[in-house]
């Protein structure tokens, strides 16, 4: 995930919605993905509140218990400081893996809807997602995915760590689909580095349309060496976001050993103005 856009570094300013939506790739995360934290104003640094401390002293390590996960690389995370972990994404559960993996607490935006339940089970996922670093955000485009690319730039600049999935959303078939250049973005913006991150055997623990995660399969999350992307330019320049964009896909694709798609994860097009629309070159949001 991503899934924002965002004012620039300083005093922040809006910029008009279109605006936006063209210069910026701005994909919001899926129905079933997740990808940033709490409320930027309980926070400070990383120390975690109460529901978040709780999750990650008890999740991590049952999950580790039961799962025995093959961690490489948690050295290569660094423990201060902006960071964004960026990651392939093949199951629901790479948002509760990553967490739990990563030696620093983790934050994410997750959709709305699974903290506005009401009885029992909508305190069960509110307190849940919660207790892992969700926060809710809202889908869609313009007003809301500036709204969320502002929290992701605001967490990053208070020095803590999110997660995203440059492909925006799923990979179905397994494959690796080519990078938005929204967490490139965010990374020129901030100067925050970026750790690939390599995900393997998600989509055998918990496939799309399962309710259950299997307990079985062993799940592998390899952390590479974090990226300064600094070299390739400002936010500002397409082409820089679109060589930084294209390195983090290259780091994540040696980690994760997955077979190219060469092509955007997105829903076929529809009509034969989305289709040439999608033929002319523009950043996807």
């Amino acid at each position: 995930m991503s899934h924002f856009l965002t004012s620039p570094l300083g005093a922040p300013t809006v910029m008009p919605e279109k605006e936006c939506a063209a210069r910026y790739d701005v994909p919001m995360p899926s129905d079933e993905s997740t990808v940033s934290p709490t409320d930027v104003e309980t926070h400070n640094g990383d120390r975690a509140p109460g529901a978040y401390a709780l999750g990650r002293a008890i999740i991590a390590p049952l999950a580790r218990m039961i799962y025995r996960p093959r961690l490489e690389g948690r050295e290569n995370v660094p423990l201060t400081g902006p960071v964004i972990l960026a990651s392939n994404h093949l199951s629901f559960i790479d948002s509760i893996v990553i967490p739990v993996a990563a030696p620093r607490p983790v934050q994410f935006l997750a959709k709305a809807a699974y903290f506005e339940g009401t009885g029992f089970r909508g305190w069960l996922s509110r307190t849940f997602f919660t207790s892992i670093g969700a926060n809710p955000v809202r889908r869609g485009a313009g007003q809301a995915a500036l709204d969320a690319l502002e929290q992701q730039r605001q967490l990053l600049e208070d020095g803590r760590a999110i997660a995203l999935y440059p492909e925006g959303t799923r990979s179905l078939d397994g494959r690796l689909y080519k990078g938005r250049t929204g967490v490139a973005f965010l990374a020129l913006q901030t100067g925050a580095l970026v750790v690939p991150v390599g995900i393997i055997g998600t989509d055998k623990v918990l496939p799309k349309g399962a309710k259950v995660p299997r307990l079985t399969p062993r799940v592998t999350v390899r952390f590479g060496e974090p990226l300064d992307l600094s070299s390739h330019g400002s936010a500002e320049s397409g082409r820089a976001r679109r060589l930084a964009t294209d390195e983090i896909m290259a780091a994540i694709h040696a980690l994760s050993e997955q077979e190219l798609a060469g092509e955007y994860n997105e829903v076929p097009a529809q009509t034969p103005i989305e289709k040439i629309k999608r033929a002319l070159p523009h950043e996807r949001r």
